[in-house]
């Protein structure tokens, strides 16, 4: 019964996405396939388990070149307790001043945009990803729990939280407590609902992004599953086409 209520709430919260998050979602896919077609970058963030909507864009079957992902292995996890543990990663992630270190290594331009997802939408680090591509003229969607803005308090220095700070923001839907199922007799709720929501909402944006660009007259280099019948050096090209836009970076 437990695994049907889980499933059952994550059905709701999709439909809710669905409803109720339908315009911000095309309007950040707009931005994106902007970004991507004008040269530009379309740049990815999470910390924590937000990372995982990252990872599953770019490189992803389905997915396609323009997509940047902003990786940091020191804002996730690779152990319980210890180097690359959670509670290591748990402190970072809310430290000021750390994102802007992170993004020396990026030249953020004004025709780039930023796709950046943390459920809580308080921690220092995505709130500071958002506030450097915004003062560098970037464009930046956001995907974080609007329930949980509504009741918790501002943890940032500067009183903001992740959807202040956002062109476009996009709520998940997600209640702020993240678990969904209660069992009788035990106050905590079991199994998260945060990373289907936020994947799901990642894959619409891909979806999106592709279609838009396709409308435009590009035609995206896509990452291809090699269980379907496809040139054997497709990925190939995908890889090198990659590779290519990394060093072409004109202004």
């Amino acid at each position: 019964m437990s695994a049907q209520q889980y499933l059952s709430r994550i059905r709701e919260i999709i439909a809710q996405i669905q409803t109720t998050q339908k315009e911000k979602i095309i309007a950040a896919g707009e931005v994106l396939a902007a970004s991507i077609a004008s040269g530009g970058r379309a740049y990815l963030f999470g910390s924590g388990h937000s990372v995982i909507p990252v990872l599953d864009i770019f490189p992803r079957y389905g997915s396609f070149v323009g997509f940047y992902p902003v990786y940091d292995p020191r804002l996730m996890w690779f152990n319980v307790v210890g180097p690359g543990g959670a509670r290591e990663l748990l402190w970072l992630e809310q430290q000021e001043g750390y994102a802007r270190i992170l993004l020396v290594s990026y030249e953020i331009k004004p025709r780039d945009s930023f796709l950046v997802f943390s459920h809580g939408g308080l921690n220092a680090v995505p709130i500071e990803v958002a506030m450097a591509a915004r003062e560098n003229g970037a464009k930046v969607v956001s995907v974080s729990s609007h329930q949980n803005y509504g009741v918790a308090p501002a943890r940032h220095s500067s009183k903001k939280k992740l959807p202040d700070v956002s062109d476009i923001a996009i709520d998940n839907c997600v209640p702020p407590e993240d678990a969904l199922v209660a069992v009788d007799g035990v106050p905590e709720k079991f199994a998260a609902g945060s990373t289907i929501a936020a994947v799901s909402i990642a894959m619409a944006l891909v979806a999106e992004v592709g279609a838009g660009l396709v409308r435009s007259g590009k035609r995206p280099m896509t990452f291809v599953s090699p269980n379907v019948s496809t040139s054997p050096d497709h990925n190939k090209r995908v890889f090198e086409e990659y590779t290519r836009t990394l060093t072409r970076r004109s202004s």
